[in-house]
């Protein structure tokens, strides 16, 4: 069903010139100064002004002074008004490659190197690959040739679009009734994304619309059901449906794909070329295995199924666990409810990041719906910074102590920053400081952004708990040393169970491959992180060691891979073959390479144990390189590394 977003998706058109009055002079004084820099040079190629600021223009983590003088912050905007408002004054053609590069080097006040360039052109949004369908030189898939993908998330919405513009014939499986996925279930008080907004979406559909600068889980699903408007998407999507299992069959080379209708029970195999496997770890979720649990006898939820209808306001609420989730509540939920009882099982590096809670100006959505190329640079201007500048944190330094609280100098100063902000927060509260200051070095496992937890815990009513449940009774909470909390909800904040990539779908492949089997003991384990030796024409998004752990980037880790599934499948479909597997020689390769690089990261810290590890401590969600080496990786595959056949 096809349906009404109020998300409204930009048209990527800025024609010129503008009108000039109060709102184009309100958003050049609110916009951000370095990207109006880099619109006034894309608009007029005028290297000058880079100059002029450059001296002016520093990382955000450095400590040196921010100040602009005001005079160069006028002649900008006078120069602006200018280039905007009178007809023929803006240059039609974009900047020169060149250019461009020293734009970026200038905008963030550090080089940009030219391995970064063509990524960073494309996830600004600059320029888009062509149609692949249009392109005559092309093999087009054949007639019959169908593609399943699992999921209609983020990833599995992707994968339906750029399908089609490849003329691939595809099915959308999925189980629940709307487009989303996570964000589409996840409706707990304060739901909403680290990542920035402006990064946390498809390259090719930046949206001036974000009402905050992270968004809040309403944003995320009005993004995506746009999205799914727009491409109309959802006419391939077989909605509330379960896949069970997939069987190769070698002689036909093909899978057979047996699914459940989940509103009717009525199972069916449907027969597919090629699979994608699109789904998440963050859809599974249990009740924790605490004793009692089944007693209680008011209100228990987890966070991933919340009922946005339970009436919290005067009630006696506990929330088990202090990660992303609980932070989100307990800071929405504390003025609301009458008695507030967390219960810490692990403790967390809690940042400090304003923009967190801060809403998107008005003057600001102006700029990004009608200044011609500012979304593009602002975007770019986010990503620069909540991506792989954040890597050097993760990689250890050989000099500090293998078993220290900080793994390089980097890694320490951002302890410190989260120490401080934790201090200050906290400075009347010394007991606060004790039970929740970490063991271990900041980004060892997920940070957690402050949108007022310790305001939160600092007030009256909440009680902050680090003794073990020992049950839960009919009325509430008993701890290990007997104290009794009387109850009248309960919400879960315990995660996902992420140690199944591929939950309990059983997937069976050419030769005798089982999944279950290849995979035993927790041997989790891909080439890429998108293929598997033994599984012709399956791929995975965000498989075994392809997570962006040191930053915000799964949307670009997912236009990645299915950029590289679709480069695959060409390859196979123009040397006329059936199918594209990847070799175990590669396979081997590619994991020892993993496992190499993987000693010299932060998630091989004797004290890092988080989801990113098995229970036996290997690290099977991190990508242990930069984004950009995933990217430049993923532009086509290394064909010797795979049979065609």
């Amino acid at each position: 069903m096809k349906t009404t977003s109020p998300h409204m998706l930009d048209s990527g058109i800025r024609p010129l010139p503008i009108a000039d009055g109060p709102e184009l002079r309100a958003a050049l004084k609110e916009a951000n100064l370095q990207t109006l820099l880099m619109v006034y040079v894309h608009l007029t190629h005028d290297e000058s002004m880079l100059e002029t600021f450059k001296a002016h223009i520093h990382p955000p983590y450095t400590n040196l002074d921010y100040q602009t003088p005001q005079d160069c912050i006028d002649d900008l905007h006078e120069k602006l008004i200018y280039v905007l408002t009178t007809p023929g004054a803006a240059k039609s053609e974009d900047p020169p490659i060149a250019l461009m590069k020293k734009m970026m080097s200038t905008g963030v006040g550090e080089p940009v190197d030219d391995e970064f360039i063509p990524m960073v052109i494309e996830q600004a949004g600059f320029v888009r690959s062509p149609t692949r369908k249009e392109n005559p030189e092309r093999t087009p898939p054949p007639p019959g040739f169908k593609v399943l993908v699992i999921g209609a998330g983020l990833t599995g919405i992707l994968a339906g679009i750029e399908l089609e513009r490849a003329g691939y014939d595809h099915v959308i499986i999925e189980k629940n009734e709307e487009v989303g996925g996570t964000w589409w279930k996840n409706r707990y008080p304060g739901v909403g994304v680290d990542t920035p907004s402006h990064f946390y979406s498809y390259s090719f559909e930046i949206s001036p619309e974000w009402n905050h600068y992270h968004p809040h889980g309403a944003d995320m699903r009005e993004y995506f059901r746009a999205v799914a408007d727009k491409y109309d998407v959802r006419r391939n999507i077989r909605f509330q449906t379960m896949v069970h299992s997939l069987v190769f069959d070698d002689a036909a080379a093909v899978w057979n794909v047996t699914i459940e209708d989940l509103k009717t029970g009525k199972r069916e195999v449907i027969k597919a070329n090629a699979v994608f496997n699109a789904f998440g770890t963050t859809d599974r979720w249990s009740l924790p295995d605490i004793k009692g649990i089944d007693s209680f006898k008011g209100i228990i939820t987890h966070s991933a199924d919340y009922d946005e209808n339970i009436v919290l306001k005067g009630k006696k609420v506990a929330v088990i666990g202090t990660g992303a989730s609980s932070a989100q509540i307990v800071s929405t939920i504390v003025k609301e409810v009458d008695e507030l009882v967390v219960f810490m099982r692990t403790k967390h590096w809690m940042i400090n990041n304003p923009e967190v809670t801060q809403e998107v100006p008005k003057a600001v959505k102006w700029a990004l719906r009608y200044i011609p190329h500012y979304k593009e640079w602002f975007r770019f201007r986010v990503f620069w910074f909540a991506a792989d500048g954040l890597y050097p944190n993760v990689v250890k330094d050989p000099s500090y102590p293998e078993d220290g609280i900080a793994v390089s100098a980097l890694n320490e100063g951002m302890r410190q920053y989260a120490l401080s902000h934790m201090h200050h927060k906290l400075a009347n509260r010394p007991d606060l400081i004790e039970k929740l200051t970490p063991d271990f070095p900041i980004f060892s496992k997920r940070v957690v952004m402050d949108a007022g937890w310790y305001d939160a815990l600092l007030q009256p009513h909440t009680t902050l708990e680090t003794t073990h449940i020992a049950e839960i009774l009919p009325d509430g909470i008993r701890t290990k040393d007997g104290k009794e909390y009387k109850l009248d909800i309960i919400i879960c904040a315990t995660g996902f169970n992420a140690s199944s990539l591929v939950q309990d779908l059983e997937i069976k492949g050419r030769d005798g491959h089982d999944l279950t089997v290849d995979w035993a003991d927790e041997e989790e384990r891909a080439y890429m992180g998108t293929t598997i030796p033994g599984y012709p024409n399956y791929f995975l998004s965000t498989g075994p060691n392809a997570g962006p752990n040191h930053a915000g980037g799964i949307n670009i880790v997912s236009e990645s891979q299915v950029h590289y599934m679709i480069e695959c499948l060409d390859e196979m479909i123009a040397r006329g073959a059936r199918t594209v597997e990847v070799t175990e020689e590669a396979f081997i390769r590619h994991n020892k390479r993993i496992d190499d690089q993987m000693k010299h990261m932060i998630w091989t810290h004797p004290k890092s144990k988080s989801y990113y590890q098995n229970s036996k401590g290997r690290p099977v969600g991190p990508w242990p390189f930069r984004l950009v080496d995933m990217w430049n990786e993923m532009q086509e595959p290394i064909l010797e590394d795979y049979r065609i056949e």
